[in-house]
């Protein structure tokens, strides 16, 4: 919250290859079809596939000053590695998603902000497609904190993704519908007490 207006920003870290760009993307992109003001920010590891990859999005109601954050509102954590490095960074009362299919944490979490354990890669394989762990988590993600409307995510998915994989484009729907699914059936949730809500009345 900056100057009486909404402001909410969120890295997603992985490893090159778990589709963290895409998801960043399509979120920024569903912000924008929105009418909101968005910045996309990706930082690129030296190894593309199997190296470190992280993305931040900032989503505003106004004009946004800069794309970098050091500390943000949120983070989702794909791997270990990411976990070690953007666990301590959230804010506090902020929110931490995190893949636990990768990830189990030997100190104890911090209790300071949220956490919200996704199993993506179990899920994913559970549903027939190991590849779509990325829009598992991004369908949690968006459920729990209701920064854009789900419609908007999936009409992005034709503008963010390669013409050539438009046709995977149904079982991308079902991945985020799956991760939004696994939230709502495994957490209690509060609609009145969404993110945007949440962060308007701290201001």
């Amino acid at each position: 919250m900056r100057n009486g207006t909404f402001y909410y920003d969120v890295i997603i870290a992985g490893f090159g290859g778990q589709g963290v760009m895409l998801i960043g993307n399509l979120l920024a992109y569903a912000a924008m079809k929105e009418g909101k003001y968005v910045t996309y920010l990706p930082v690129y590891g030296v190894e593309m596939r199997g190296g470190t990859a992280n993305c931040t999005v900032v989503i505003s109601d106004r004009e946004i000053g800069s794309p970098v954050v050091g500390k943000p509102h949120a983070a989702i954590v794909m791997n270990l590695p990411s976990f070690l490095k953007y666990e301590p960074r959230v804010l506090p009362n902020g929110l931490l998603l995190i893949n636990t299919s990768l990830i189990n944490p030997e100190k104890p979490l911090r209790k300071d902000i949220d956490i919200l354990p996704i199993p993506a890669n179990e899920i994913a394989i559970q549903n027939g497609n190991p590849k779509l762990a990325n829009m598992v988590v991004l369908g949690a993600f968006v459920e729990k904190t209701r920064l854009v409307q789900m419609d908007s995510l999936f009409q992005s998915l034709e503008k963010v993704m390669d013409e050539k994989y438009h046709s995977l484009i149904p079982s991308n729907i079902r991945s985020i519908q799956i991760g939004a699914e696994y939230v709502k059936n495994n957490f209690i949730h509060d609609p009145s007490s969404s993110i945007l809500k949440r962060v308007k009345e701290e201001d």
